[in-house]
């Protein structure tokens, strides 16, 4: 008799989890590539919501590189926000986080720059990271500080490219938000264990997202957990979820950048699950991640 898989109790984040399952079956990277990406589609547009008011965006490309650009109706900002969608490297575009990239550019009073990288399995590792890469050298060109953020797949993108910009010298850097961030961790051990049945995202599906990348194992771009020092990187704030299978990949992280004279926040939503941004409007416990979210990427770009 197996053992029934960790579950939270908040109401708001059932009713979220019951609405994924409808759109999103929890088998769905047994399906075809085509299909997930049409499924996760169809889940985004569930949740898509009204921008705020007098929000301008506009698409376009730079070097080839599709992205997407929010002005909110009032800047108190120069320093502009770079978001990279999280999908498993495998789903998500402009359109899949447009809100959430609306909304948060609103609160912090800041223009937002979203890419649209290229995914697998028709473009392997690295060609997700050269294409946030790009973007942002461009922007730490154009702008003197830029705020890099990312959620799951995204997050690991974000907290490879802090990295790749230390190791190059880039300044401007002024902060990393990393929410619920893979980022390398053994799925032998610890939450990867612990929530691997987890619901919203289970330990084989972090495997087969792995897989299906094809990154270098150890590759500290592809792997940060595996970087040699963290020292000298621009401050954090990482947000994890308890009942996920990624959550100690974020607390390892957070403990490691403190270790190493990093200034970090840390929290960890304690009802939470993986993918909880989509939750931010029915449940509580989202809508008070989101918000910590939002602060702490308004305080990094008024610094």
């Amino acid at each position: 008799m197996s053992a029934q898989p960790p579950v939270p109790t908040e109401r708001g984040i059932l009713q979220f989890l019951a609405i994924c399952d409808s759109f999103y079956p929890p088998d769905a990277v047994q399906a075809s590539i085509e299909q997930q990406r049409h499924w996760y589609d169809a889940l985004c547009a569930r949740f898509d919501r009204p921008l705020p008011p007098e929000m301008i965006f506009a698409d376009g490309m730079l070097q080839r590189i599709p992205i997407r650009r929010y002005r909110p109706r009032k800047i108190s900002t120069r320093t502009i926000l770079l978001y990279l969608h999280g999908g498993g490297f495998v789903v998500g575009s402009l359109e899949s986080h447009h809100a959430i990239c609306a909304e948060i550019a609103d609160f912090a009073g800041a223009e937002l720059v979203s890419v649209d990288y290229r995914l697998a399995p028709e473009y392997r590792w690295p060609a997700q990271t050269d294409d946030g890469f790009t973007v942002s050298k461009h922007l730490l060109s154009a702008n003197s500080k830029v705020v890099l953020i990312g959620d799951s797949a995204g997050a690991n993108l974000a907290a490879g490219l802090t990295l790749r910009a230390r190791d190059e010298g880039l300044s401007g850097v002024v902060g990393q938000v990393l929410i619920y961030p893979a980022l390398g961790g053994d799925l032998a051990a610890g939450s990867y264990v612990e929530m691997a049945a987890a619901p919203g995202l289970t330990t084989a599906d972090v495997a087969y997202y792995r897989e299906i990348l094809q990154a270098p194992a150890g590759n500290e771009i592809a792997e940060p957990l595996q970087a040699a020092s963290l020292a000298g990187l621009p401050p954090a704030f990482i947000t994890v979820a308890h009942f996920d299978p990624l959550r100690d990949d974020g607390r390892q992280y957070a403990a490691r950048l403190t270790a190493e004279g990093v200034e970090v926040w840390f929290r960890e939503e304690p009802q939470m699950v993986h993918a909880w941004l989509r939750a931010r409007h029915m449940s509580e416990g989202a809508r008070d991640g989101f918000r910590a979210v939002c602060e702490a990427i308004r305080r990094f770009a008024a610094a």
